[in-house]
């Protein structure tokens, strides 16, 4: 059965936990190439072990392999994707690393190298990324191709948790995916954001720690009285990269288990959460 993604080369940014290294996986079973990538090459290599016992090259028909990059350093993104010219030129690419301090706050807390510091990852890197992914498209002539970049459904509401850097840097991935999607939709390279609910990842989890009220403030939006999974925007990710999407452009493709349209939740017990392929 060919896959989703068969004869695709993606890179994955932030590929070494969380969304990143779960759609890594899915990546590789629905046929594609993978290139992970992120800042630090322990982990990279920890998550590349990972991912060989998940689904070994015996049961795959793409390849994968790992370099490490800062995405707010424009050089290594752009050496990252020229790294699959050999391969046939870049299909895909998942613009997901990004930031969370905990040092931002408010208008009044956050630093401003705080500030800097996350728009410099979490907004130039997504347009290093594009821009970089655009050029790649058209030397290799691509007439489809997709960019899915990490924003989030805190770019949608307001919240009374302020993390201000953060938030303003997802707002801006929403805009510049936009009209990216429409300056180069005539070329057949789609655009589109993804939009996660607090999720059951590393990021998050360690920065809520044992704090039983800063968590119970965001169960309590859930319906389904849980957080999400890294699996579950990582299925949501591999619809975009498909053809399976070829009409779907410009959007704000929130996966939140219904958290921004919801009003008074419901009670009773959370309901179970799929199990993620790299846990």
């Amino acid at each position: 059965m060919v896959g989703r993604l068969e004869g695709k080369n993606a890179i994955v940014t932030g590929a070494a936990g969380g969304i990143g290294l779960e759609t890594t996986i899915l990546m590789l079973r629905e046929g594609a190439s993978v290139l992970m990538t992120d800042i630090n090459e322990t982990t990279l290599t920890s998550a590349l072990e990972k991912v060989n016992k998940i689904i070994p090259s015996t049961s795959r028909t793409g390849k994968v392999e790992t370099k490490a990059v800062d995405v707010s350093q424009e050089s290594q993104i752009e050496a990252a994707i020229a790294h699959l010219d050999s391969w046939g030129g870049l299909d895909v690419i998942f613009n997901n690393a990004g930031i969370m301090h905990p040092k931002d706050g408010d208008a009044e807390e956050c630093p401003e190298d705080i500030w800097d510091r996350t728009m410099n990852i979490n907004v130039k890197g997504v347009w290093f990324g594009s821009k970089h992914a655009v050029r790649a498209f058209r030397r290799h002539g691509k007439k489809r191709a997709s960019v899915i970049n990490t924003a989030s459904m805190v770019a949608l509401v307001g919240a009374a948790t302020p993390q201000l850097a953060y938030t303003a840097s997802k707002g801006a991935v929403l805009a510049m995916t936009r009209e990216l999607a429409i300056v180069h939709a005539r070329e057949g390279f789609r655009f589109n954001s993804l939009c996660p609910a607090p999720l059951n990842t590393p990021l998050l989890q360690d920065w809520l720690g044992d704090d039983k009220e800063k968590r119970f403030r965001r169960e309590v939006h859930f319906p389904s009285g849980r957080f999400g999974e890294a699996i579950e925007q990582a299925h949501a990710v591999i619809f975009l990269a498909s053809d399976e999407s070829s009409f779907v452009n410009a959007t704000d493709f929130v996966v939140d288990g219904g958290l921004t349209k919801a009003y008074v939740t419901p009670e009773g017990p959370a309901t179970e959460a799929p199990r993620n392929l790299a846990s």
